[in-house]
């Protein structure tokens, strides 16, 4: 089994092969965040994470307390459906979730992206892990999570790749979450994160497993 960042490292070298002017746009902006520390206020390790209650694929509302109560949540962030680099992680994810499973745990995933009604109930039961909307942002800010979109971006998804992401957020377009995973443990403590302003970069399955496993 490849590691997920050999899979994002592929897609990147992908990218610079089909579109080097726009690869290198991104590392601009990419480096600038990182200079001006995005993602710094992000809850850390030994808080108490802020608790949510958003819907879920279906529209059901979900409480961060009722998944806790069930024992240690992980939870991920990722910018929408439409992102490749999300996409890659979803699959990596997918294929340790039986372990993160076995561990007691939860799998959480939040995105801007409203349930739009595109997949069947029987689609959504074979998920293995719910996917949660928070449309207007709030939950990935009070994470420190959240992440205005540079006007280059926002200008290659809406001309390039003709994204409509105020039809697909419901009215938000300029805020997107920095791919970020928390592990809480139940009493909702934070005890494991991965942030990282570079959309293109995630957090390693294998790490989040170990981290759970540390807890038992």
């Amino acid at each position: 089994m490849k590691y997920l960042k050999e899979l994002t490292d592929a897609k990147i070298a992908s990218g610079r092969k089909a579109n080097p002017n726009f690869m290198k746009g991104v590392d601009e902006i990419i480096n600038k965040a990182i200079a001006f520390e995005e993602g710094s206020k992000a809850i850390k390790v030994e808080q108490k994470a802020p608790s949510f209650q958003l819907p879920d694929q279906e529209g059901k509302l979900i409480l961060l307390d009722t998944l806790l109560s069930k024992g240690p949540v992980v939870i991920t962030f990722y910018r929408g459906g439409w992102c490749p680099y999300c996409n890659i992680q979803f699959k990596a994810l997918q294929a340790r979730l039986e372990d993160i499973h076995k561990l007691g745990a939860t799998l959480v995933a939040i995105s801007p992206q409203v349930p739009d009604g595109s997949m069947t109930k029987d689609e959504i039961s074979k998920m293995n892990f719910r996917v949660l909307s928070d449309q207007d942002a709030k939950v990935a800010i009070e994470y420190g999570v959240a992440w205005m979109v540079p006007e280059f971006l926002e200008e290659h998804m809406r001309v390039d790749r003709k994204l409509d992401l105020e039809k697909i957020n419901n009215g938000n377009a300029k805020i997107l979450p920095i791919p970020a995973t928390f592990i809480l443990r139940a009493d909702g403590i934070v005890t494991w994160r991965y942030v990282n302003v570079d959309y293109r970069t995630r957090s390693e399955p294998n790490d989040i497993i170990e981290a759970l496993k540390n807890l038992t």
